[in-house]
């Protein structure tokens, strides 16, 4: 799948929209990527995901853990083109855990997949997460990473689609300046600036 043909999709399923957003990290964008818009359909889902898997594959993955709530759909398809044990980390009072009866093993091979890595926040907290329970990190992967390669976590770090979008801090953003409504689609919306 080309990167024009992977925009397509996003922007024909409403997955890639303009305007005046906040996201997960906090900062302010003009464009957002509500990743789910576009992983709902099975078809995208599957195609997305073979792309990352592909990346993955032959190096001896054993877990695919993934950040709650993004990164829970696209970490399920990729474990099962796989054949790999999927989990996945999630918040509990602001910090990220892992829960449900989920466990890692000292070095236990995983990947950590997530859907939009912008400050790679998230991830780096699930990377955390990975080394002290001793397990080996393989790699990270997504579908978009917003900082077109800027923000490394890993040795091999593979993204379906890496580009540039500008992002700014609340107190620098134009469109703040500009009193431009601002939506705020992210899982941890409510708890941001």
């Amino acid at each position: 799948m080309s990167t024009s043909a992977l925009l397509d999709t996003f922007k024909s399923t409403g997955a890639l929209l303009d305007g005046h957003f906040r996201l997960t990290s906090g900062r302010h964008s003009n464009t957002y990527f509500q990743c789910a818009k576009v992983l709902q359909h099975p078809q995208h889902l599957e195609a997305v995901c073979s792309l990352i898997a592909g990346n993955f594959s032959g190096k001896g993955v054993e877990t695919v853990i993934s950040p709650a709530i993004g990164g829970i759909v696209v970490g399920t398809e990729v474990g099962r083109q796989l054949g790999v044990k999927t989990i996945f980390a999630e918040r509990k009072d602001g910090v990220m855990t892992i829960r449900r009866g989920f466990m890692l093993e000292p070095d236990e091979r995983v990947v950590v997949i997530e859907d939009v890595i912008t400050t790679g926040g998230s991830v780096a907290e699930v990377i955390a997460l990975v080394k002290a329970a001793g397990a080996t990190l393989v790699g990270v992967g997504s579908v978009v990473d917003r900082s077109n390669g800027r923000v490394r976590l890993a040795d091999d770090q593979f993204s379906v689609l890496s580009m540039e979008v500008i992002s700014y801090t609340p107190e620098e953003c134009p469109l703040c300046k500009q009193n431009v409504p601002i939506d705020a689609p992210g899982s941890r919306a409510n708890k941001q600036n």
